[in-house]
């Protein structure tokens, strides 16, 4: 029997589309409802949090990748009665970073790791979302990024079940930082996804989506 979960809303990272997610969308619509929140339109992550919530229905779950993750938390800081669980993909506990041209972030994101045959596999498809996302907005996006370093008060104020994972050879966000962010949230596991980089749901989607499928029904 099928237990259905709350509406899924899904976050991309920096410079990525709803591709990041595609495979969630269509592996997980037989248990809940995804939909996709625009992080592109806004300068600050309270802007970001807002337009989600404008869009969002009364109750949700919510996953994000980096950027993704960080809104996640502000959503969560804005309106804490309507989420019920928040997933958190190469997150960290602090926003501090190095200022990086697109360029910069796409090799970080797609640098070779243990599985040689995913890198291509993946900087395609990276490639393809930056160029039609475009600088401007990532631009905008490392704008919200640096304006806000301080995140407590958003990690304080998770009260949900909440997944924290990351990929074993992200170099954006590294295991030790997720493993920081994981010990802030009460009971909050964390998932170390083997043989991956930054954006485990493109990486890796069987393992994300069976991972947001336990979440979601735990």
């Amino acid at each position: 029997m099928i237990r259905y979960a709350p509406p899924l809303i899904l976050l991309p990272a920096m410079g990525c589309d709803g591709q990041l997610w595609a495979k969630q969308v269509i592996d997980l619509s037989d248990v809940t409802h995804p939909m996709l929140g625009d992080l592109t339109v806004d300068d600050t992550l309270e802007a970001m949090a807002a337009r989600v919530l404008a869009h969002a229905p009364p109750r949700f779950a919510v996953a994000g990748v980096s950027l993704g993750g960080y809104v996640a938390l502000e959503v969560i800081r804005q309106a804490p009665e309507r989420v019920q669980r928040v997933a958190l993909f190469g997150t960290r506990a602090s926003m501090r970073m190095r200022p990086r041209t697109v360029a910069e972030q796409g090799l970080l994101a797609t640098a070779p790791h243990a599985d040689p045959t995913l890198t291509p596999i993946v900087s395609g498809p990276v490639q393809a979302m930056a160029e039609r996302v475009g600088a401007a907005v990532f631009e905008r996006q490392q704008r919200a990024m640096l304006a806000r370093p301080d995140i407590s008060a958003a990690i304080a104020a998770v009260r949900v079940p909440t997944l924290v994972a990351v990929g074993e050879y992200d170099r954006i966000c590294l295991p030790a930082e997720a493993r920081e962010l994981a010990d802030r949230i009460p009971g909050a596991p964390l998932h170390e996804i083997r043989n991956c980089g930054h954006l485990a749901p493109l990486e890796r989607p069987g393992e994300v989506t069976q991972l947001l499928r336990d979440w979601l029904q735990g």
